[in-house]
């Protein structure tokens, strides 16, 4: 191994309120033990974390990471607790997109955010997501993770006036086309206002939520002034 081939971005959380986060698709073992031995004190989240690489870590450090084999994530150091509070809804349209929804879910647990998880509501029957439409709309935030035509984004973006994150997932037979299909559908929907991130990029939704929240945070408490 290279010394030093890892540099993290240790003060990314002073700037925009993100901590750094390691991607571990195509890092060699060596590389993700160097870029933990860099954290210091610091807590991390690893993405992109297969079974496979996270079973071949040192056990010094694999004793420190909650791993989750499904969204394939890691929380490096102590973990935050949850907020009993509801802030965000995640919604999927099949159970084949769980393992993209996750990856949003974990990511919001590792900042303490409380999720209202929603599976299996696609459009191909309507009437499973208006049994929980008034639980959706009651959140400010509501990730859709949805594949092959991606339309239930659509459907939410029209029904809740809250913000809405559209994650196109691989999910899908040949015309599909490992999701560019649905990335396509959902940056050409007509319910305004939808924030479209890029194919499977579950990270990247709850990110987007995270901005969201605090932005209304500091909104809110601006107006107590």
């Amino acid at each position: 191994m290279t010394i030093n081939e890892i540099k993290l971005d240790l003060d990314r959380n002073k700037r925009i309120g993100l901590d750094e986060a390691i991607f571990c698709e195509g890092k060699s073992t060596d590389q993700i033990v160097e870029a933990i031995n860099s954290l210091g004190n610091q807590r991390m989240l690893l993405t992109r974390l297969n079974k496979e690489v996270f079973l071949n870590l040192p056990s010094a450090v694999k004793t420190l990471i909650d791993y989750d084999d499904i969204s394939r994530t890691g929380i490096f150091g102590d973990t935050k607790n949850e907020s009993e509070k509801k802030s965000v809804a995640i919604v999927t349209a099949g159970t084949s997109d769980i393992k993209v929804s996750r990856e949003t879910i974990r990511t919001l647990k590792y900042y303490g955010i409380g999720c209202l998880e929603i599976n299996d509501v696609g459009v191909a029957g309507i009437w499973r997501i208006m049994e929980r439409i008034d639980e959706i709309r009651n959140l400010s935030v509501t990730i859709v993770v949805a594949g092959m035509d991606g339309a239930l984004v659509s459907v939410i973006g029209g029904l809740v006036g809250g913000i809405v994150v559209g994650v196109p997932t691989s999910t899908g037979y040949g015309a599909s086309e490992k999701g560019k299909t649905a990335l396509k559908a959902m940056l050409s929907s007509c319910s305004p206002g939808i924030a479209i991130v890029n194919i499977d990029n579950g990270y990247g939704a709850a990110c987007v939520a995270l901005r969201s929240l605090r932005t209304a945070e500091l909104i809110n408490n601006k107006s107590k002034l």
